[in-house]
């Protein structure tokens, strides 16, 4: 299991929900923390609490669907002098639910597309670089179960998209010390997966995040959540890296 005390996480959508309980279980283990939402007051309490429990930690804002705003977040974030280490893209936008799917219009695309798939892919293309050279990367993109459900076809295609992605992506470094993995959170209660949903939030910690902490060199798997429910972080990387891998 990598001890991630001292590096540098990056987590997108981290002011409430999944995004917000990622963030407490990262700093409990030591790991410094970028952490992002729309406005950057978003995330300021948040930032002083983690502080609190000995991290540091600072504020990043930007609209994912607005692709020059992520850009210049991470320009914010080089100009600091951060290596960012670890990604945790887990912010991520259903757009709709269309009872009347054949009249979805192609908006729900465009938007899905840019806040699901291509501002997360920004993100892995930029930073890769530096954790190729530093010889050290955890990459975990957040992507869904949906599946047969035309209703939430920008959603669902979106995330399908990253899946592929992230996959491709991740062979290319099969075998090294940068590590590309998914991880899907299930249905739960979050302002996203709607107050029906079958699961607490909690629920998908520490699945989610455990992408970060395995060290087996295999790249592309997809982790779910709720299969980790109620673990402690060391036998949920134990059970993730006893899975196969893809390639």
């Amino acid at each position: 299991m990598v001890n991630v005390k001292g590096k540098w996480a990056l987590i997108t959508g981290a002011s409430r929900g999944i995004g917000r309980l990622a963030t407490i279980e990262m700093a409990k283990q030591g790991c410094n923390l970028i952490l992002h939402s729309r406005k950057l007051e978003g995330t300021a309490q948040l930032v002083e609490e983690v502080k609190a429990m000995g991290v540091e930690a600072y504020s990043v804002a930007a609209e994912l669907s607005d692709l020059d705003a992520v850009e210049k977040m991470m320009q914010e974030i080089d100009a600091k002098g951060t290596q960012v280490d670890i990604i945790l893209n887990n912010a991520g936008l259903q757009i709709a639910y269309r009872t009347d799917y054949l009249s979805t219009p192609m908006s729900d695309y465009d938007i899905s597309f840019k806040v699901n798939t291509m501002a997360p892919m920004m993100i892995c293309y930029h930073y890769i670089p530096g954790m190729v050279e530093r010889g050290f990367g955890r990459i975990v993109n957040t992507t869904s179960g949906i599946d047969l459900d035309p209703q939430q076809a920008g959603y669902s295609a979106s995330k399908a998209a990253l899946n592929k992605v992230t996959r491709d992506l991740g062979m290319k470094y099969e075998g090294t010390n940068v590590i590309l993995s998914l991880g899907d959170p299930g249905w739960c209660r979050t302002d996203l997966g709607g107050s029906q949903a079958p699961n607490a939030p909690e629920s998908a910690v520490p699945g989610v995040i455990v992408g970060a902490f395995i060290d087996d060199g295999k790249s592309g798997r997809i982790f779910d959540g709720q299969a980790f429910t109620g673990m402690t972080l060391e036998d949920a990387v134990a059970k993730a890296e006893a899975m196969p891998g893809v390639y």
